[in-house]
């Protein structure tokens, strides 16, 4: 058998596996947009903001929406499930017959990716329809800032399951690194509406330069190159620490 069809075989035992686990699809793929929903039924989120250069909160929270299944799926979703394939010895034994181990590692990042990519659309169509939400002015720079900040955070999920021994230790790292990474893509207060030098350096992080580049796109214009570097360069630094202390067993 062909080493594709069994790449094609991993990839849809591990679609079913993702399928069958409710807590993975809420949090992944409803909690983001539930959110959006709950915040975007306050009367204040519906009004003109100042801080936000006139936009409405909810206007500001879709793209904030958008990054957070990103961010469930790439730090809590996928670490723990590859750290818990190599704890078990999964990967071990795989290497011992003609599937690859790292079909599994490709496998899992599009099974997440398509997740959180699939959760960004629930969250702009919600908010188009339930909110009168403008769709990205700037389509296709939301589209490369979306994409740049999806692999940099599978790069980081990746990261941290190289750091993680054990499943335990995959969740607790995991958690640590959500807070920081949803502060940063504006969930508690919009990166725009941030104090000058709080945002600047909010932008230098992967989540906050992509809060920072989907904002821009969202209102019409092409993503600041200075943002899109900046999540192309933790992209690649991320992907390289991946793949040099990832170990199988």
């Amino acid at each position: 058998m062909s080493t594709d069809v069994l790449d094609g075989t991993v990839l849809r035992t591990e679609i079913r596996l993702f399928r069958r686990e409710p807590g993975g699809i809420f949090w992944v793929l409803l909690f983001p947009t539930l959110l959006l929903v709950i915040l975007g039924s306050l009367p204040s989120f519906r009004e003109p903001d100042p801080a936000l250069g006139g936009l409405r909160p909810v206007d500001a929270y879709v793209p904030v929406a958008v990054l957070l299944g990103l961010i469930v799926g790439g730090l809590q979703g996928m670490p723990q499930t590859l750290t818990g394939y190599r704890e078990n010895g999964i990967l071990r034994r795989m290497s011992t017959t003609p599937v690859r181990p790292a079909a599994l590692l490709t496998a899992q990042m599009l099974v997440f990716g398509g997740a959180a990519l699939l959760s960004a659309l629930v969250a702009l169509a919600v908010g188009r329809l339930a909110f009168d939400v403008a769709l990205p002015g700037q389509p296709f720079g939301y589209l490369l800032a979306l994409l740049l900040a999806l692999l940099g955070t599978l790069a980081l999920g990746a990261v941290l399951s190289a750091l993680s021994r054990t499943t335990k230790i995959a969740t607790a790292v995991g958690s640590l690194a959500l807070f920081p990474a949803m502060f940063c893509a504006g969930v508690w207060l919009p990166v725009g509406a941030m104090p000058d030098v709080l945002a600047d350096i909010v932008g230098r992080t992967p989540f906050g330069a992509a809060a920072r580049a989907l904002d821009e796109a969202a209102a019409g214009d092409w993503p600041d190159w200075s943002h899109l570097g900046v999540l192309a360069v933790w992209t690649v630094l991320l992907t390289a620490a991946a793949a040099r202390w990832f170990r199988w067993e």
